[in-house]
């Protein structure tokens, strides 16, 4: 193995799972920069690195230094100190400020902010709170840097070591070392995996009970991610076997000790991790409550009530239109689902134009924020998000409207409800003031919720609540393609692709995966703002079944992103690079932030000096610390899924074979029934049929029907009414 010596210029990538780095290296008396490729987690710009390993010749990029080892020392030399500080690892020093220290210290530089940092008020323009800020970030910077020499020395990445800190401070390495799958429960981003590479590196044995224990936990938490709120206990075991690699006995018998203790739940077969199960039971409860308590709206008579709303609106209702209205005003408790074009708006208007004259005291929500604006614009009136609605306490790290502290409202109208989680609607259900009549409206065939349940469904297949189901699809709706396609696929038809200059729905041809990346690149890019004049951010979403592949999302954001919004000056973060300007999603609720899962905006500022970014959402800026950058991902091109309960103007799905596992139907239904003014499907006939005819829903675990037909007897249905 050869040694080479050097200041690092710039990270050209880093990938955050492994740590796997290109980075170029100034060695001294060399004019051309080296390119160093290899396992190197959470480098920076301007450290100095001694690298052990071997020169290769790459067929595309030519020579690179393959790194086997590395040491970190501290820069040296002028430049190299000036990268240093300008890389963004201390706040309060950007570019211009580290010029401005290198040239009044010199290479006494880091030895002045070590020792002697009041030395710093010498500096032009540096004044108490900057000092005070350089003082800390530096101690936290030495902490950090023992966290991930510790983390790197366990053999995991220490792209985390600085939530770690955060949350952990001064005792970070001792709480590691006291549990390390504390880490994946309380530190976002950090999963089992991670936990257990620490913990087998400390020593913990494979077969230990609270391995297992962590291990089976993990597993009923990562199946709610994908929708299961409890799960077959015949089909867990061999999960959790196959993720621990420990005997089978082993791990029925710590499920067994675990529901004994009460920190899981069995019912029949199935097994729950405790909140979640509560959660199921809370739903139900509530439910119970509000349909055995009295209306405090006064009754109408309906026959005329109806026929006052259709002089108003000046519309006339279709007979299921009639019906779910008479049931609005009505029943205490009324689920309306129905697709695009079937009236779900006219009859939220009829409905509330009735109510109005009775109370004022009326509540529009939705679960995002886009899909309140929209509620917003139909009605007149304005439309919360649930949980802006709900006011979230961080002190207490609950919201403060509750069964204690309900919402105020007589009336309470719930859009797009397909998409509430078993935990939202638990909390939502608890706020609704007994006497009030709850209204929840939404399309049972779009894809369930990202978060785990299948809420609206399993509250209608209960049979306990009142519902109505609207099929029919107005004269209005029925000119445009993009909604009759969308009935077409729902019931298992193919759709009508003949191309139509002047149609809302385009259907392109491209066999392989190769030019379906390049035909929706020069769509997004070219082709649609100039013939519809979209515009290439706002108004076009590219929706993708699947995230990995030449045409899943991680990579169209890659593609996309250098497409339209290049930069000489990305900054890297987690294997991901962001440039201002850049379309973002946030991929979590953050309530602090007021900010959830889903929401899409654009970054707006990049502030190296503090560390710091904006992002704008529908008009308001929120600040993130570069730390908390793993809550955004590049939105060019985003999963169908996450994308529920939005809207764009135009929007471009890709459809091919390669995305095999991923064809559903209501998939596809979902993506095509967010496009308000164009959809465009790109790819293969083929693909487009086997989605249709897959019917087979990705099936979710839950226990939310039976609770409520425990909870609710047959004729429940039946509320009082005053």
């Amino acid at each position: 193995m050869e040694e080479i010596y050097g200041y690092i210029e710039t990270i050209v990538f880093a990938e955050s799972e492994k740590g796997f780095t290109v980075a170029r290296l100034k060695e001294p008396k060399k004019k051309d920069l080296t390119c160093i490729v290899g396992v190197m987690p959470s480098i920076q710009p301007g450290e100095t690195m001694r690298c052990k390993g071997d020169w290769k010749i790459h067929p595309e990029y030519g020579q690179q230094f393959e790194v086997k080892s590395f040491e970190l020392q501290a820069p040296s030399d002028l430049i190299g100190i000036q990268k240093y500080l300008e890389s963004g690892m201390i706040k309060g020093i950007g570019p211009v400020y580290a010029e401005r220290i290198v040239k009044c210290f010199g290479l006494d530089t880091l030895d002045v902010i070590d020792k002697e940092p009041d030395r710093l008020f010498e500096v032009s323009g540096i004044g108490g709170k900057r000092v005070d800020k350089i003082k800390m970030c530096w101690k936290d910077q030495q902490s950090i840097r023992d966290v991930m020499i510790f983390l790197r020395g366990h053999g995991v990445s220490p792209s985390y070591a600085q939530k770690i800190f955060k949350a952990y401070g001064d005792r970070s390495i001792e709480k590691v070392r006291g549990n390390p799958y504390q880490l994946a429960k309380e530190i976002h981003g950090i999963g089992f995996k991670s936990a257990d590479a620490i913990a087998q590196n400390l020593g913990i044995p494979l077969d230990s009970p609270a391995r297992i224990d962590a291990g089976i936990e993990h597993t009923l938490w990562e199946l709610s991610s994908e929708g299961h709120v409890c799960y077959p206990m015949k089909d867990l075991v061999p999960e959790v076997v196959e993720i621990l690699q420990v005997l089978t006995a082993l791990v029925e018998g710590r499920i067994l000790a675990l529901v004994e203790s009460q920190e899981l739940v069995r019912q029949e077969d199935k097994i729950w991790v405790k909140p979640l199960f509560l959660t199921e039971i809370g739903i139900a409860r509530e439910l119970a409550r509000l349909m055995q308590s009295a209306c405090r709206i006064r009754s109408v008579q309906v026959d005329k009530a109806i026929e006052w709303v259709q002089q108003k609106l000046q519309i006339e209702l279709a007979p299921e239109q009639k019906m779910a209205v008479a049931q609005g005003v009505q029943d205490k408790v009324l689920v309306v689902t129905g697709g695009p074009g079937t009236g779900k708006s006219t009859i939220t208007k009829a409905i509330l134009s009735i109510t109005e004259k009775i109370t004022t005291r009326i509540i529009l929500a939705a679960p995002t924020g886009r899909a309140a604006k929209r509620m917003s614009e139909i009605t007149g009136k304005k439309a919360f998000t649930i949980h802006s609605l709900l006011q979230f306490d961080f002190k207490k790290g609950k919201f403060t409207r509750n069964k204690e502290n309900p919402l105020v409202c007589d009336l309470i109208i719930v859009d797009e409800a397909s998409m509430i989680d078993t935990q939202l609607m638990n909390h939502l259900l608890k706020a609704i003031p007994s006497d009030a009549r709850a209204i929840f409206i939404g399309d049972i065939d779009q894809l369930p919720s990202v978060g785990p349940g299948n809420v609206l469904k399993d509250i209608i297949q209960s049979e306990r609540i009142a519902v109505t189901q609207l099929k029919k699809i107005f004269r209005q709706a029925a000119g445009s393609l993009i909604i009759t396609n969308a009935h077409r696929i729902n019931q298992g038809e193919f759709p009508d692709i003949s191309y139509n200059p002047r149609g809302d729905f385009q259907f392109v041809e491209a066999e392989n995966p190769e030019d379906v990346l390049s035909i929706i690149v020069d769509l997004v890019s070219n082709r649609l703002p100039k013939s519809h004049r979209f515009h290439k951010f706002d108004d076009i979403q590219v929706l993708c079944p699947m995230k990995r592949g030449m045409i899943g999302s991680e990579n169209f954001n890659t593609v996309l992103q250098q497409q339209l919004n290049p930069s000489p000056n990305p900054l890297m973060r987690l294997g991901r690079s962001f440039h201002v300007g850049d379309k973002v999603m946030q991929i979590r609720n953050n309530y602090e932030k007021e900010v959830y899962n889903g929401d899409v905006g654009r970054i707006i500022e990049i502030d190296l000096t503090e560390q710091t970014l904006k992002v704008g959402f529908d008009g308001k800026s929120v600040p993130y610390e570069f730390m908390e950058m793993d809550e955004l991902v590049l939105a060019y091109a985003v999963s169908i899924h996450k994308y529920q309960g939005s809207e764009c103007p135009c929007v471009i799905i890709p459809v091919h074979t390669s995305h095999f596992k991923m064809l559903f139907r209501n998939l596809l239904y979902t993506g095509l029934t967010r496009a308000k003014k164009r959809a465009v499907f790109v790819g293969t006939k083929k693909a487009l049929a086997i989605a249709i005819h897959n019917q087979e829903v990705q099936m979710r675990n839950t226990g939310l029907k039976e609770a409520v037909c425990q909870y609710l007897p047959a004729k429940a249905q039946l509320a009082k009414r005053e």
